[in-house]
This record gives C-alpha cells, structure tokens and sequence, in this order.
C-alpha cells in the first residue's frame, strides 16, 4: 500500500445530501458484492478517516468518479494497495490484450471503455490524494489516451484484415508498417492531456507503402478507416465514450480530406503552411498506427517549424497574431464566477501562447528551445535568457494550479469545461471539492495567478500597437476562442462561427488571393479594421460572406489588400457595398479594380455632361489597337462610370433624374463610339451602299433617360439608302435588307458579346416593327409605312420616348419629322382607351404584382404612371404636338403647360413617378426588381427609408400605400371607367 495520504475531511459547513446517498449507495453495493472477501475488506478500508474522506470527497464533488467507483469498487482497493502506477500499467495491458480477442466493433468499444474508466479513476484518485503531482497525472492521462487510440485502431486493422481489405504484417503488432499513423496535436501531442479532453488528431498515409488491398483505393480506404475510428472513440454508448477526437487540426478542414496522403500533407505545410501551425507543430507526436512512418513525416517537417533564419515577414505575422489577443494590461477585475480559466484573462491559453511564439521566434537557431510541454519550454526559455527566472517561475506556478482547477472540473461529470461555476453556491461547492476551506480562499488564489499571467502575458504586446479591435480577434486553432466569439458579436455579427470559419479559410490559402505569403500577412494585419467596417454594415454577416465571394474570384490579393489596408474610408465603402448592393458587388467580383476609381478626387461628384462624356471616351478609346481593344477599352470605361453612379445611389448623393439621366448618357455614349468602328470594321469586308445612312432609335428607359443601374437598352435601326443603290460595293457585296441587317446584328454583338473586361448591355429588340419576327433593322419609309397602317395601339405608345441617339444630322432631322408626324396622326379615342385598359389587364393577369414593393407591376405603380403618360400624349398630340416628351415625368408637365390636365394632376403624376423611380432604383441596387421589401432586416428597411426620403420604413411603406392607391384611382377615372362605358355603349 502506498505511503498514506493526508486528506482532511470536508468542513462541517458542506452539504451533507450528496455525501448521504453516495455513501448510501456504496453500503448497497457492498451488500450485493458476490465476493465476499473483497466486500469485507472494502468495509474495512473505509472505516479509516483518511480513506473515509477521500469518499465523501468523491461523492461530494464527482458524480461521475462516484459512478466509476460503485461500478468498479477494486479499482480503489488496489489503488489502496499497489498505487496508482500499477493499476494504470494493469488497464494497459488489459487494453493491448482484450482488443486483440475482440472480433466486433461493439466489443472493442466496450472494452476500451470500461479500461479507460478504470484508468481515469485511479488518476483522479492520485490526484485529489495528491500521490501524484500535476506532470505525474498530466503524463498519465496522455499514456491513458495513447493506449486507449492505440488499441483502438488495431481493433480496426485487424477487422480490416479479416474483411481482405488491409494485409496485417504481424497480426500481435498491427500497427507496425500498417502505412497510416496518427499524429497527437496539442495537449495530448505534448503530454498534457486535461481529464476530460478532446483529442486533437491529424491522419496521414503513406500510398507508396500502404498494405491497402481494396479496390477502392488507399485514400478512401484510410478515410473510412478515420471515420470508424472515430466512432468507436465518440459514440455514446451503454458503457459512455471514449474520447471525443477532433482532426480540425489537419491541413485546410474544410477542403482536405479526414486522412491526408504524405505528400499532400508536405506539399500544404511547404507551400501555405502558416506561422500558427508551425506553433501547433512544436507538440505534435505520432501517438498510434505506424510510428515509424510518423517520425519520418515530422522529421521531415522540421524545416517548416524550425526555420533557421526567421524571415522579417514571419516575424511580423506573429506579432500580428499576437497583437490580435486584446491584452489587459491590468487594472481591471476578473469576474471569478464564469471566468473562463483556460480561455480567458490570465488563463491557461496564455501561458501556452507565451511559451510557444517565443519558442518559434528563436527555436530555428537554439535547438534547446523545442520542448514539447509548456513547464519544459518556460524552463528552456528561461535557461537560454529568453525570460527570466522568475517569470519561469511564477508562470509554471500558475500553470500547475489553473491545470490542476481544470482537471477538477472536468472530473465532476466526465465533460470538456473550463468555465467555473457561475452562482456563488456552486462555486462554493467547487472550491471544496479542490481542497479549500471556502470559496473566498480559492478566489484570491485564482485572482493572484490570472492577475501575474496577465502581467506578464501583457509584455508581449508592447513593442507594436493594439490590432485585437474590440477585443480578442484570433482566427487560428480549430475553433474559435470564447473572447473571440464575443468580440465578434460585438462588433455586429450575429453567426460568429460562420465568421470564424470564413476568416480560418482565408488564412489556409484556398483562394487565389490568399495562396502567397505576404497577402496573409496583410490579411492578418488589417483583418480588425475589415472586420469592423463589415459590423458597421446594414447585414454584417451577409456583407462578409459576399465578400468572401468576391475573394475567391480574385486572380491576386496583394495589390487589393494593400490598397485596402493603406485606404480604410475605401474598406468602409466595399464593406457598405457588400452588405447592401449585391449587383454593385457582382461587379466588384469580375473588376475589382473599380475600387481604385474611388481614389480619383471626382468620384462623389455629379457626372459631367453627356459631351463631356462622349470626349472623355473617345479620350480612352484613342489608345485601342484594333476592334478587340475597342470592346475591352469602351467596357472598362463604362464600369467605371457605371460603378460610380451605383456607389452615388447607394449613398442618396444624387437625386433619381440625375442618376436616370447619368446612366443614359453613360450608354448613349457608348453606343454612339460604337457605330463608326463597327461600321469601319463591317464595310471593310462588304463595302457601303453609297448614299446610305443608319441610325441607332433609343426606345423604353434609354429613350426616356429614366435607365436604372440594371436597365437593359430597347433599340430600334433604322437605314434609308437612294433607290438606285441597291448593294453594297465590297468584295462581299450585300443588298441593302441583308447589308444593314447585318449590320445591326455586328453592332448587337459588340454591345452584348462578353469579353474579358465583362458585357456591356443587354439589347432588347422587340419594340421593333412586328416584333421578333420583323426584320432587325428597318428602312424608314418602311417603319413609318408600318406606324401609319400596321401598328397596334401599345407600339404607338412605345413610340412615344422614342428617339434618335446616333444619325447623321439630316437624316436625324428625318427621324424626328417621321416620329412627330406618326405620333400625330389621326386616332380613334375609343379604340386607344378600350385598348389601352385591355392591355392592362392582361399584363396584370401575366405579371402580377408580388408585392407593394413591385413597383413597376403594381396598381398604381410606374406601368399605370407610363400608360397614362403615353395614352394621354397619344390622345392630344395631333392638336397640341408641344405634348410629346420621351420623360414620363416631363410629358405631364407640358401636358399642364398646354392646358390639357390641371396642374394638380401633372404634379400628383410627376411626383408619383418620381418616387416610384426612386424606389426601384435603389431596390435593384440592392436586393433586386422583385423582392418583397418587408421581409428585411431592420438596417436595410431603415436604408431603403433614406432612399427614398423618408424618416421611417414604416413611413416609407404607408407613402407607398398611398401613392399606388393615389395613382389607381387616376388611372381607373381617365382609363378604366371611360373604356367601361364604351365596351357598354358596343
């Protein structure tokens, strides 16, 4: 028997409740012992005091220890007797031998848990009696694990064998040269297993020498093998688990598979292998499966931990990583109740970090300095003059204490916690169970060692400024920190998982823009800013997930993340686009580029006149080579503009005419740069039809300048030619309906072809005459001709905000004639209303509104306001032609000025439009023509609220209301009830 032990009984102070009915329950299981013999010297042993109170501290503090002991009572005699050293050595050896006759996987889970409990309970013994200092049970509770994985996975090899799958070379050592090991990471990798600890596994194979045998491959046979591992080593059964296996460790997660080939796990670590990895690598070990195999792999990987010459760029990343941790620098109270004591202020993940960045800053050079174990490393840091004694000292001291307050917790129910009670009573109840009088000796305790390892934890942090923001911002480990959780939640993000897995990922290289070294570095560097300027977002959470979109298309990211770093009012604008213009954003992903345009000092001012604009891109157009630069050249400078019209209306700097008209003048500009080299282009393969001319018709928004940032462009072409010149004088000549057809079809493609710098527009065609089945482009006699004779009621509408945005001068003057001599023609006003409400209602039945918010569908929304703009113009313009206006809004005006409608009514209209119009703007801009507004977040209702000048989106929403109502009845007074009466009268 060991030496005894001094155990002082619990204070009278104590709940006895626990203590009563464990005591209770072990007299039971006393009487029910078969054995008798072993019941009476059970009897015996707890009637000494010392023994007596080891009990009742068990069934005090541990209601798991207490059901290991009335499960498994001998396991206390023979600590009692022979030690805790020999009952572990019993529980391995049982491992070893009791898998190797197990022939199911129940019965290999069974098995290694009943050891494993076994086990556990003769180190807790050894540890609440003190036999055991803390390395002792740390060490031993690693050995444990070791043996239990070990077991486990030769229980797995072996029932692999019998299945053909795998060629075991010695069935009584199947791990030997089985191709496959398991590498330990973190507290088991350096022997410092907690009580209840998950363990933190990476798997590798070796395909040249693995004995796999299957048709399916090693990889996936080694996957499989994984998995089944972890289920005999996680799954909750009848007896409990074993231990819960974590393999988040292994290179990149979320894109590599559950076992990693050798040379796949070489080629990530050699490549984009980061500076926390090399710190996770310093306590990696191989702990089952083939050891020789795991020596080699970590051999091998010693120059990516232990570099010789630390570059300048590492270093700065681990500072950066450092300076990510919000260090207190004292002054402030730790809050006892809760605190988290291997996670939170002073507590154990600091003395970890403190010990291992210095270990990788200097280990290269001093081979002395690669201990594994956190009390080696402060002691070899400390000898080599890295830290002085006394820091060593005192960080040991408070490492050995808040390690020996974790394990206490994690024995009460078996469970991974490090929180300490949050009430008083049951912090009480705690502190007992540790050995304390109460729970105020235990809490200055506590408080001395958080507030030392804090102080010095702090010194790390003042050679460089604060990059942790709020507070902690830590994206490295497999999951996030507590602190991390709750910096993230402060500054706006409500899924701070999601966050941290997005980040995680971008620091494993799996975008093109993260793969190199230095772009992570700057990532790491500017990470708290982008961060925050997403939380200031209307949809944090979603502004960052775009973003990662946008990160995966992009071919680079040091340019960018320097641009963003250096310019931070920059980063607040792409996080203001990601989270509220996803078509702005669209264009960011396939151009990032546009961001730079931002700097220039006219960004957030009006754009220049449309001849301004004309000059400007005939500027950049004079550097094309040829037809292919024309297209890429005319496309950049179009997104560019295009782009800060976007950013204008996002941020309500313009008003809806300006950005309607903006927008126009932005397409008519291309377009008419477009015709001459198309031309050019096209005649010289078939010539020109002499005394010919062509012209580009804008109908629809581009006709009106009401365009919105997703508008496409309606187009009619129009050519006349004299009669006697019939075809074209190429060497591929074409007669005049073929010539300028295709002609019209070369200027489509090179509006709408994709090129690398993107699409310029959509065309639309089918305000053409006869539709989609007329011909492409149209003579002029010919398309007044169909006007005049052919037309239906809804073309003549259209033809309203038509007009000509290229043509020669004469032949412009020509257009204008024709267009104001066919709008007023001649009309039957019966046929125009019954038609016009006709055409209403069919639309209404075919695309109805989905909501208030379908503002162009709506009753009372912009196609009523367009219906009754046009229907009236059609109406008066043969007697009052001043009438005729492509502008919806505009018409009403010169309607009123005419005498036709009565002030109030053009101003009702006009104003109803515009609101309208506004409203779909910034809609599109942001979540699309056809969303329903109420279902949003409250920030993005509060943004469309300012688009649209109002103070309230409930406000917003009951302006709406009433302007759609306000318009309807117009709408049913001039066109429904007329058109009523008429289908009446007929």
């Amino acid at each position: 028997m060991p030496e005894p032990f001094p155990l002082s009984p619990l204070p009278p102070g104590a709940s006895r409740d626990a203590i009563e009915i464990g005591m209770a329950r072990w007299r039971e299981c006393l009487n029910k012992e078969a054995n008798r013999h072993l019941a009476a010297r059970l009897r015996s042993v707890t009637d000494e005091s010392n023994i007596n109170a080891l009990m009742e501290r068990l069934f005090f503090g541990s209601g798991f220890l207490t059901e290991c002991v009335l499960t498994d009572p001998e396991i206390l005699l023979d600590f009692l007797a022979r030690g805790p050293q020999s009952v572990l050595v019993d529980v391995l050896a049982n491992l070893k031998q009791q898998v190797s006759d197990c022939h199911r996987h129940q019965d290999v889970q069974s098995a290694i848990r009943k050891e494993r409990r076994r086990g556990t309970l003769a180190i807790a013994l050894a540890d609440i009696t003190c036999v055991w200092s803390l390395e002792q049970v740390l060490a031993a509770l690693s050995e444990l694990s070791d043996a239990v994985v070990s077991a486990a996975l030769s229980g797995l090899l072996l029932d692999a064998d019998r299945q053909g799958e795998i060629e075991v070379l010695d069935p009584a050592r199947p791990e030997r040269s089985c191709g496959y090991t398991l590498i330990a990471m973190g507290k088991l990798g350096a022997r410092e297993l907690n009580f209840s600890s998950d363990i933190d596994l990476i798997a590798v194979y070796d395909p040249e020498n693995a004995p796999y045998r299957h048709a399916r491959g090693p990889q996936e046979g080694y996957v499989r093998l994984t998995r089944a591992l972890v289920k005999i080593l996680d799954e909750q059964t009848a007896d409990g688990f074993a231990y819960r296996t974590d393999f988040r460790l292994r290179p990149d997660p979320g894109a590599m598979p559950l076992a990693i080939s050798y040379d796949a796990a070489m080629t990530y670590y050699e490549s984009i292998g980061q500076n926390w990895e090399r710190a996770a690598m310093i306590k990696a070990r191989p702990v089952a499966g083939d050891l020789e195999l795991g020596h080699t792999f970590l051999a091998e990987l010693r120059p990516f931990i232990w570099r010789k010459h630390l570059d300048f760029y590492a270093l700065q990343d681990i500072h950066s990583i450092k300076r990510q941790i919000h260090s207190h620098k004292g002054g402030g109270k730790v809050a006892v109740l809760g605190h988290n004591i291997k996670l939170g202020r002073g507590g154990i993940r600091e003395i970890e970090f403190f010990a291992q960045t210095q270990q990788l800053i200097w280990g290269g050079r001093e081979p002395g300095l690669r201990e594994p174990g956190t009390l080696s490393a402060l002691a070899a840091l400390a000898k080599a003059g890295h830290i002085s004694a006394n820091t060593a000292t005192e960080m040991s001291e408070s490492y050995r204490f808040l390690r020996k307050v974790e394990n206490r917790l994690q024995m009460q129910e078996d469970r991974q916690v490090h929180s300490l009670p949050a009430d008083r009573v049951s912090l009480e109840r705690f502190a007992l169970f540790l050995g304390y009088e109460g729970a105020d000796s235990f809490e200055k305790d506590l408080i001395s060692h958080l507030s030392g390892v804090e102080a010095h934890y702090a010194k790390l942090f003042e050679e460089a400024p604060d990059l942790s923001g709020p507070g902690n911002l830590v994206f490295t480990g497999g999951e996030p920190e507590p602190a991390t959780m709750a910096s993230l939640e402060k500054l706006g993000f409500s899924d701070g998982a999601k966050v941290f897995n997005l980040v995680r990922s971008w620091h494993h290289g799996r975008y093109r823009a993260t793969r190199s070294t230095r772009s992570r570095q700057i990532l790491t560097e500017f990470m708290p800013t982008l961060l925050a300027s997403f939380g200031k977002t209307l949809q944090p959470d979603q502004a960052l997930t775009r973003f990662d979109t946008f990160l995966s298309g992009l071919p680079a990211g040091v340019q960018l993340f320097s641009l963003l770093h250096a310019n931070p009012k920059l980063m607040d604008l792409l996080a203001e686009i990601m989270g509220g213009a996803p078509l702005l954003a669209e264009q960011l992903g396939s151009k990032p580029g546009l961001l730079e345009a931002v700097l220039s000092f006219d960004f957030f001012k009006p754009l220049p006149s449309r001849d301004a604009l004309e000059g400007e891109l005939r500027e950049r157009l004079g550097d094309a080579r040829d037809f292919q630069d024309i297209l890429d050249l005319s496309r950049q400078w179009s997104g560019d503009r295009r782009f800060q019209v976007g950013v204008h209306i996002l941020r309500a700097t313009l008003d809806v005419d300006a950005t309607g008209h903006a927008l126009s003048d932005i397409a008519e500009s291309v377009l008419r740069a477009f015709v001459e080299p198309v031309e050019a282009e096209f005649a010289a393969r078939h010539g020109r039809i002499e005394g010919s001319r062509f012209a580009v018709l804008a109908m629809g928004k581009l006709g009106g300048r009401e365009m919105t940032v997703s508008s496409d462009l309606d187009l009619v072409f129009l050519y006349d030619h004299e009669e006697g010149a019939t075809a074209s004088d190429g060497q591929r000549p074409l007669d005049a309906s073929q010539y300028f057809a295709k002609l019209a079809q070369r200027f489509i493609n090179a509006v709408t072809a994709r090129t690398a710098e993107g699409t310029l527009y959509d065309i639309d065609m089918r305000l053409r005459p006869s539709g989609n089945a007329g011909p492409i482009a149209s003579r002029l006699p010919g398309f007044f001709g169909y006007y005049k004779e052919d037309a239906w009621t809804w073309e003549h509408m259209a033809l309203t905000r038509a007009r000509p945005i290229y043509a020669e001068a004469d032949f412009g003057q020509r257009i204008d004639a024709g267009l104001r001599a066919t709008l007023t023609l001649a009309h039957d006003p019966r046929k125009l209303l019954k038609d016009v409400a006709e055409m209403r209602l069919r639309i209404e039945r075919e695309k109805p509104a989905r909501s208030i918010w379908s503002v162009k569908f709506l009753r009372g929304g912009l196609t009523d306001l367009e219906f009754l703009a046009h229907s009236l113009q059609r109406c008066q313009a043969r007697d009052h032609p001043e009438v005729l206006s492509p502008s919806t809004e505009e018409a009403f005006g010169q309607m009123a000025a005419a005498g036709l409608i009565t002030q109030e009514l053009a101003t009702t209209c006009a104003s109803a439009t515009r609101f309208m119009r506004q409203v779909q703007g910034i809609l599109r801009l942001t979540v699309g023509p056809a969303f329903d507004a109420d279902t949003l977040p409250d920030g993005l209702q509060a943004a469309l609220a300012r688009a649209g000048g109002m103070e309230s989106f409930a406000l917003l929403r009951e302006r709406l209301i009433e302007t759609a109502a306000n318009i309807e009845a117009i709408y049913r007074e001039i066109i429904d009830l007329p058109a009523q009466a008429i289908l009446d009268q007929d």
